[in-house]
C-alpha cells in the first residue's frame, strides 16, 4: 500500500497546478463608448428602473384587455416556436453540464470472474519440465480512475465558453418569447382596428341606405334626376365593397393569430370587439437600459463571453496535455475466500503527457480562428446594440408623431361630421344636389377610417416600443 501511496504524492503537485490561472484572456463586457444619454424629443416618457435579474412579467396585461390576455398564455404554453426554443436552451444547458463534467475525474468500476482450463500439450518454455492440464479460477473487481490534468485552464476555458453559450441560449428563448408576444399582439389589435373600421362601414352603409330611400323617393316626384340615384347606389355598393375586403384582411389576421397562439386557424374565431380603452404609460428610461433590458443583447453579450473563453482552449494547444490514465486498483485472486486481502491486491498508476511538435500551422491557425470568433461577437454585439438603440427612437418618433396626428384628425372628423349633417339637411330641403351629399358621404367616412387607423397604430407601435425596450421593465 506505502508503494501505491508514493505515486500519489506525486501527484498532488500536479493537482496544484490546476488551480493555477487559466491560459487566453479573461472576459471583460466592453463598453459601449457612444452610447447617447437620452432619447430625442423624449420629455414626456418617464423614467424607468430595469430589472431584468427578476422574472419577466406579462408586460400584455397593461393593456386591459381579457382576449389578448388569453391569446398571449395559450402563445406562451402552446407555440411550437417557443418550444423549439426552450428545447434548444436545454440541449445547450445539458452541453454544458457535459463539459463541466471534465473539471472532475472520471471513475468507473468493473468486475470480471473467469475459470480457465489451460492445456497439456501447450508449447514448452523448459524442455526439462513437463506440461500438465490445469483449471484455474480468476476473480478481479477493480475501480478505474482518468483524469486530465488542468494545469493551463484548457477545461475550465471550455467549461466557461460552455456556461456562456447556455446562458445565450436562455436569452435566445427569452427573445423568442417576447418576438412571438409582440408579433401576437401587434395581430390582435391590428385585427381590432379592422374591427373598427368594419363597424364604421356598417354605420356608414346604414346610412346611405336610408339616403338611397329618400333619394329613390325624391327621384319618383321627380325632384331627383336619375343620376342622383346612380350616384347614391355607387356609393353605396362602394362601401360595401369595402367591406368586403376588410372582411378578408380580417381574416388573415385571425389566422394569424391562431397559429401563433397554438390553434388550428380553420376551428378558430374571434367575435368582433373595440380597441381597449386606454393606451399604456410606457416608461422608456434612458438608452444605457437597453443593456440591462433587451434578451438579443443578452444573448449577443454572451456570445461574445464564450468566442472568448474559446481563445484560451486554443492556446492550450501550443503546451503539453497531462492525463492521469490508466488508474485502477483492485484485487484479483484464485479463491474467492481470498478476494480481499493484501497480497491479492493490483493497482497501476499511469501519467500520459502528450505535445505536438509539428502540425504545419494547424494550431496556430485554431487560435487565429478563435481570436476572429471573438471579433465577430464583439461586432454582432455593436449592432446589435445600436439597432436596439434605432428601434427604440423609431417607436418613441412614432408615438409622438400618432399622438399629434390622432389629436388633429379627432378635429378633422368633428369638422366633417358638421359638414355632412349640414348637406345632409340641405339635401332634404332641395338645396343640395346628391353628387355634393356623396362626396361628403365619402369625406366622413374617410376621415373616421383614417380616425380608427390612427388609434390602432398607437396600439400597435406601443407594442413595437415595449418590444424595443425589452418586454418588461420597472418604473419608479
Amino acid at each position: 500500500m506505502r508503494a501505491f501511496l508514493t505515486p500519489l504524492a506525486g501527484t498532488s503537485l500536479l493537482l496544484t497546478l490546476a488551480g493555477c490561472a487559466a491560459i487566453g484572456p479573461d472576459y471583460r463586457t466592453p463598453a459601449i463608448s457612444d452610447m447617447p444619454t437620452s432619447w430625442q424629443g423624449s420629455g414626456q416618457w418617464q423614467a424607468a428602473q430595469p430589472a431584468d435579474q427578476q422574472a419577466k412579467q406579462p408586460w400584455w396585461q397593461q393593456f386591459g384587455d381579457a382576449t389578448l390576455n388569453r391569446l398571449e398564455a395559450d402563445c406562451m404554453a402552446g407555440n411550437a416556436s417557443l418550444k423549439l426554443a426552450l428545447s434548444r436552451l436545454q440541449q445547450a444547458q445539458a452541453q454544458a453540464g457535459i463539459h463541466a463534467a471534465a473539471t472532475l475525474p472520471a471513475v468507473s468500476a468493473g468486475a470480471s470472474v473467469s475459470r480457465t482450463r489451460i492445456s497439456a500439450d501447450r508449447p514448452l518454455t523448459n524442455y526439462q519440465s513437463t506440461n500438465s492440464s490445469t483449471i484455474q479460477n480468476d476473480y478481479k473487481p477493480t475501480l478505474n480512475v482518468s483524469y486530465e490534468f488542468d494545469w493551463l485552464g484548457r477545461v475550465r476555458r471550455d467549461v466557461e465558453s460552455a456556461r456562456a453559450s447556455a446562458a445565450q441560449s436562455q436569452a435566445d428563448s427569452e427573445n423568442v418569447r417576447l418576438l412571438l408576444s409582440a408579433q401576437l399582439a401587434t395581430a390582435y389589435f391590428q385585427l381590432r382596428q379592422l374591427d373598427e373600421e368594419s363597424a364604421l362601414l356598417r354605420q356608414s352603409i346604414s346610412l346611405q341606405q336610408k339616403v338611397l330611400q329618400l333619394t329613390e323617393i325624391r327621384h319618383r316626384e321627380g325632384l331627383d334626376a336619375a343620376g342622383a340615384l346612380a350616384t347614391q347606389q355607387a356609393s353605396l355598393q362602394a362601401a360595401q365593397a369595402q367591406l368586403s375586403l376588410l372582411g378578408n384582411q380580417r381574416q388573415q389576421q385571425q389566422d394569424l393569430l391562431a397559429t401563433l397562439s397554438g390553434h388550428p386557424a380553420s376551428s378558430f374565431q374571434l367575435g368582433a370587439a373595440s380597441l381597449p380603452a386606454r393606451l399604456p404609460v410606457i416608461p422608456a428610461g434612458v438608452p444605457a437600459d437597453l443593456l440591462q433590458r433587451r434578451p438579443d443583447i443578452a444573448a449577443a453579450e454572451r456570445a461574445m463571453a464564450a468566442a472568448n473563453a474559446q481563445i484560451g482552449v486554443a492556446k492550450a494547444a501550443w503546451f503539453p496535455q497531462l492525463t492521469l490514465s490508466p488508474t485502477y486498483i483492485g484485487y484479483e485472486s484464485a479463491q474467492l475466500a481470498r478476494l480481499v486481502s493484501a497480497p491479492a491486491l493490483v493497482w497501476s498508476l499511469g501519467l500520459q503527457a502528450g505535445q505536438t511538435l509539428f502540425d504545419n500551422g494547424k494550431t496556430r491557425a485554431g487560435v487565429d480562428y478563435a481570436e476572429a470568433g471573438y471579433q465577430a461577437a464583439a461586432s454582432s454585439y455593436r449592432q446589435t446594440v445600436l439597432q436596439a438603440i434605432q428601434e427604440t427612437q423609431d417607436a418613441l418618433s412614432t408615438l409622438q408623431g400618432l399622438d399629434q396626428a390622432s389629436t388633429q384628425q379627432g378635429d378633422a372628423v368633428s369638422s366633417q361630421q358638421h359638414a355632412y349633417d349640414i348637406s345632409l339637411l340641405r339635401y332634404r330641403e332641395g338645396l343640395d344636389n346628391a353628387l355634393t351629399l356623396a362626396i361628403n358621404q365619402q369625406s366622413l367616412l374617410g376621415a373616421q377610417r383614417l380616425q380608427a387607423q390612427l388609434h390602432g397604430s398607437q396600439f400597435v407601435w406601443s407594442v413595437n416600443l415595449i418590444k424595443a425596450l425589452g418586454g418588461s421593465w420597472q418604473a419608479q
